[in-house]
């Protein structure tokens, strides 16, 4: 089973309301951001703190009251600044937008097709974005009884106002890169899949179509990590999320995520989490 992939496989909420809420805390399993995309829209709400993003291949540090949007497909990962960050993440499926609802389906259908370009951050573009977040994590986290109503009725008010305060810019495509991102994704998609083996450089850049030198340095500009470092920090993240979500050992856990030396393992756990696993299991009760 892989517990975090480039392209998430996750279920996001349920066949038929496929809108799915993430309240995210220092301890949190997937407090941290490995970079992936996903074929939903995503919304983040900086609560608390300061969190380092990065979206295709801008990097930039968002503040508490942020709210940031995410297409589809759009390449995207960080990190917190500190663990004073709290942040809450709704991601969603905006064709069910367009269920039974004949008078929003040309701009739904515009913005699924790239015609339309939702601003990344929001917050800083209209009072009115906030309060309109605020509304639908409440309703995620809530569940009261008729909450899907609003919770529908939050996005469509969102949606509404993004378009009325023109808060969209029309698509300017850019091939090469557009190919070089598509490159990153395949190498991600390489590292999701064999974590648990030995992974060098070289196979990396080839995969990418790159020598290693440029490799690295785009590699770099894109996660501020160089191949081999993020490697290891997706393997510990990964180890994070089987250490949260099963009964295993924290030997069990290295050797599932590639470290043949346990204490190695322990080391490398404390370089990227600041304790060591036995000490995160133990945040778990």
């Amino acid at each position: 089973m892989k517990y975090l992939d480039y392209r998430e496989q996750r279920e996001q909420g349920t066949f038929n309301f496929p809108i799915a809420f993430y309240h995210e805390l220092p301890h949190s399993p997937r407090y941290y951001m490995p970079y992936h995309w996903h074929p939903h829209y995503e919304i983040i709400h900086i609560l608390s703190g300061s969190f380092h993003l990065t979206l295709d291949n801008t990097t930039n540090v968002y503040h508490a009251g942020d709210v940031i949007f995410v297409t589809d497909g759009m390449l995207h990962g960080g990190s917190p600044q500190d663990h004073s960050c709290i942040y809450d993440c709704v991601v969603f499926d905006l064709q069910i937008l367009m269920k039974d609802n004949h008078a929003c389906a040309k701009t739904i259908h515009d913005i699924m097709d790239h015609k339309i370009l939702i601003r990344t951050l929001l917050s800083d573009s209209s009072p009115r974005i906030v309060p309109i977040v605020n509304a639908l994590t409440d309703s995620l986290s809530g569940k009261q009884p008729g909450y899907e109503f609003i919770t529908q009725g939050c996005l469509y008010e969102l949606i509404g106002t993004i378009l009325a305060e023109h808060l969209y810019e029309e698509n300017v495509s850019d091939e090469r890169s557009s190919s070089q991102l598509n490159s990153m994704k395949s190498v991600l998609a390489y590292i999701s899949e064999h974590f648990d083996k030995n992974i060098s450089l070289g196979e990396l850049a080839k995969i990418a179509g790159m020598n290693p030198k440029y490799f690295c340095r785009y590699f770099r500009g894109m996660t501020e990590r160089t191949p081999i470092d993020y490697l290891n920090y997706y393997r510990i993240e990964c180890a994070c999320e089987m250490l949260s979500t099963k009964d295993i050992s924290v030997k069990e856990a290295a050797i599932s995520c590639g470290f043949n030396d346990e204490s190695y393992f322990i080391k490398t756990f404390q370089k990227y989490k600041g304790i060591t696993p036995k000490q995160f299991v133990k945040t778990k009760f």
